[in-house]
C-alpha cells in the first residue's frame, strides 16, 4: 500500500504520540508498504530523510521546545504541511491518509479527503480530545468543537489506542466511527538481563495530572535506600522541585531526555521499580517501555493504565499517596514479587502489544477503508460535497 502518514511530532519531538508514529511507519516500511511521513521541522534537522525506510518531511514552521508544541505553533505547521503534501499528492497515488492527532494532522487528512477524495483515519492520543485534560486545552477545545467533529464525522475511522479514550471520543461525538487498536512497541529495545539497582524511576511530562506530587508525598519520611530518578520535562517541573525540597526529599531530575537517549535506556534497563501515577492516561508508551525492560510496576487504575499492564502492576488509586506508600512498601520489602511482576510485564508486552501483532490490525483497517472507498464512490462524493 501507499500510506500518507501525518503527525505534527515525530522523533526526537513530542512523546509517546510520536513514538508510535515512527514505530507504526517503520514496520510498514519494513513489510515492504511505501509510507511518506510529514512532520514538524526543528532546529538543526534535515527536511528530508530516509529513516528505516520511512520517507520523513519536515516542513519549517516556529517550534521552541521538543517535548511541547503550542497552539500558535501547531498553525504555523498547518500553514506549511499543506502545501507540501499536495505536492506529494501530485507524485504520488496513495491509497490512505493516517493522520495522528485529531487536531492539527486530522484537519489536512479531512481537506485531502475534500480535494482528492483520499479516505483518511486518525488516531487519538489524548490530548486532542476534549474533556481528556482537565487542566489543558479547554478553551480550544471549546472554540475548534465544530471543526473537530466535522474531522471525526468525516473519518472512514477514529483508532483508539484504550477503551477509556474511545468513551471519551464517542461521548463528544456518538456518530463517529471508532476502534480499538493498542499501541505497538519493539520490546527488542532494552534488555532485561541487566543488574538492577534500588531505583524508583519515573518518566513522563511534568503536567499536573501526571500526579508526581502524589508520588512524592507517599515518598515523605518513608525509610527507603532507594535512589529517585525523575526524567521529564513540562510546565509543572518547576512546582514538583520545590515540593521536594520543601519534604526534603532527595530526588534527581534530569530533565527532558530524547527518545533514543542511551543514558534513557540504561535508568530503564538498572532500575527496579517505575511509577506512573497519573490521573489519566491514553496507553502510555512509558509504561510499555518499563514493562519491556523487565521493571515492577505502580502505576493507576482506572486511568488508562490498567488497560496497557492488566495484572503485570500493583495498581492503586489515583490522587493516594497511601495507597502509592503501601505499594512501594510491598515491593521493597519482596524481591520475589518485585521479579516476578517484572517478568509478567514483559511477557505481556510480547503478546499483546509487539509491533508484528498490532501492524496487522492496521492493514486490516487500511483494506477495509480503501476497499469501502472503491466500491462506494457516490457515499465518498456526497462526504466531499458537505
Amino acid at each position: 500500500m501507499r500510506i500518507l502518514m501525518l503527525c505534527y511530532e515525530f522523533p526526537p519531538l513530542g512523546g509517546g504520540g510520536s513514538r508510535v508514529a515512527y514505530g507504526l511507519s517503520t514496520e510498514l516500511a519494513r513489510l515492504g508498504h511505501h509510507v511518506d511521513l510529514v512532520t514538524m521541522g526543528y532546529q538543526g534537522l534535515p527536511s528530508h530523510e530516509r529513516v528505516h525506510g520511512v520517507q520523513v518531511y519536515r516542513v519549517p514552521c516556529l517550534r521552541i521546545r521538543k517535548y511541547a508544541c503550542t497552539i500558535p505553533e501547531a498553525a504555523t505547521y498547518l500553514v506549511s504541511a499543506l502545501p507540501r503534501v499536495l505536492h506529494l499528492l501530485r507524485q504520488q497515488r496513495y491509497d490512505i491518509t493516517h493522520a495522528h492527532f485529531i487536531l492539527p494532522d486530522g484537519l489536512i487528512a479531512w481537506q485531502l479527503q475534500r480535494y482528492a477524495q483520499l479516505p483518511y483515519v486518525i488516531t487519538a492520543h489524548g490530548s486532542d480530545v476534549p474533556g481528556y485534560n482537565p487542566y489543558r486545552l479547554k478553551l480550544a477545545h471549546k472554540l475548534l468543537a465544530p471543526l473537530w467533529k466535522t474531522i471525526t464525522r468525516n473519518a472512514a475511522q477514529i483508532i483508539c489506542p484504550s477503551n477509556r479514550l474511545q468513551s471519551l471520543v464517542a461521548k463528544h461525538a456518538p456518530e463517529t466511527k471508532l476502534t480499538i487498536i493498542p499501541y505497538g512497541f519493539d520490546l527488542h529495545n532494552f534488555q532485561t538481563h541487566v543488574k538492577k539497582h534500588r531505583r524508583i524511576l519515573v518518566v513522563s511530562r511534568m503536567l499536573q495530572r501526571k500526579g508526581v506530587q502524589y508520588l512524592f508525598k507517599a515518598l515523605e519520611k518513608l525509610p527507603l535506600d532507594h535512589e529517585i530518578h525523575v526524567v521529564g520535562d513540562g510546565t509543572y517541573l518547576p512546582i514538583l522541585r520545590q515540593i521536594a525540597h520543601n519534604i526534603g526529599l532527595n530526588v534527581i531530575f534530569w530533565g527532558w531526555l530524547d527518545n533514543e537517549s542511551p543514558h534513557l535506556k540504561k535508568l530503564y534497563e538498572t532500575s527496579s521499580i517505575f511509577i506512573l501515577p497519573s490521573e489519566a492516561e491514553n496507553f502510555p508508551v512509558s509504561l510499555m517501555e518499563a514493562m519491556a525492560a523487565g521493571l515492577a510496576i505502580i502505576t493507576t487504575k482506572d486511568t488508562g493504565c490498567e488497560e496497557v499492564v492488566g495484572d503485570a502492576a500493583l495498581l492503586v488509586e489515583a490522587r493516594n499517596p497511601h495507597a502509592i506508600r503501601a505499594a512501594l512498601e510491598s515491593l521493597t520489602a519482596d524481591a520475589d514479587l518485585s521479579e516476578a511482576l517484572g517478568q509478567a510485564a514483559r511477557r505481556r508486552l510480547a503478546e499483546n502489544f509487539s509491533w508484528s501483532v498490532v501492524v496487522r490490525t492496521y492493514l486490516d483497517l487500511y483494506e477495509r477503508c480503501t476497499d469501502k472507498q472503491a466500491s462506494e464512490p457516490s457515499c465518498q462524493r456526497s462526504l466531499i460535497d458537505r
